[in-house]
């Protein structure tokens, strides 16, 4: 498959800064979608590249997820060298950027199950910081009636609330993945980052991103990313280039 010439130049780039750090989604990006949530898993070239470029010098790696963290942490199956961040940025592996507000937790958590409870295919996951109602696999009518019912059940949380593809997600915490690369960026100095993403939920990160750095839109949509690919599979192109052209580099 052939990536945009643009994104390898940039990439090219990319490779000779002195302090890389390579991030990216999970779901939709480093692992194809499907039907049933638990069953993703990373594409082994994805996979591959990304721990190799988290073992070179000067490099760091991470995934940026949606996903609660230890669920990240399960499908992802990648080693410490790689760094994870669950629940839109909310959830570090040294713990949570915030305080969790518990009861609000149980009260949305409560709301929304009875909200999908009569609604085949509407289901809710529940997160150590969120709850997120997916209707994916339910049918339009009942997808439609599940996210209304949530959107009017919203206007009594203090809650910050996330739309994705086919997702609502209510959090008790306000963070994003923009923070959480902010975040990462000052713990390795880094002196470019890039992301790869292909959600909505991306685009707080596309949009903190700055002159330096790459960021990469999987698939259609409006995105604040300056470069665009079609797939996971371009991704994982993407990052076995990226991964090649850095450990070419000359050692400072």
């Amino acid at each position: 498959m052939s990536l945009p010439p643009e994104l390898l130049d940039a990439l090219d780039s990319a490779a000779t800064t002195p302090r890389l750090l390579v991030t990216s989604d999970f779901d939709g990006t480093l692992a194809p979608i499907v039907g049933n949530p638990a069953d993703a898993r990373p594409l082994p070239v994805a996979a591959a590249a990304l721990i190799e470029l988290a073992g070179l010098p000067a490099t760091s790696a991470a995934l940026i997820s949606g996903r609660a963290l230890q669920t990240l942490r399960e499908l992802s199956s990648m080693p410490t060298a790689v760094h994870l961040v669950g629940s839109h940025g909310a959830e570090f592996e040294a713990g949570f950027a915030h305080q969790i507000d518990t009861v609000l937790l149980q009260t949305i958590t409560d709301a929304l199950t009875a909200i999908a409870a009569d609604k085949p295919g509407v289901a809710v996951e529940t997160k150590p910081a969120s709850v997120a109602l997916h209707v994916r696999n339910a049918s339009p009518a009942d997808g439609d009636a599940a996210l209304a019912a949530a959107w009017d059940a919203a206007t009594h949380w203090d809650a910050h609330v996330t739309t994705g593809k086919a997702v609502l997600e209510f959090a008790v915490v306000t963070t994003d993945k923009g923070e959480a690369i902010d975040i990462l960026r000052g713990e390795k100095d880094a002196t470019v980052v890039v992301f790869f993403g292909d959600d909505v939920t991306d685009e707080k990160a596309f949009a903190r991103l700055g002159e330096f750095d790459i960021g990469v839109k999987v698939g259609p949509g409006d995105t604040a990313a300056r470069y665009r690919i079609d797939s996971p599979d371009d991704v994982a192109a993407a990052l076995r280039y990226l991964a090649d052209r850095r450990a070419e580099r000359p050692l400072a």
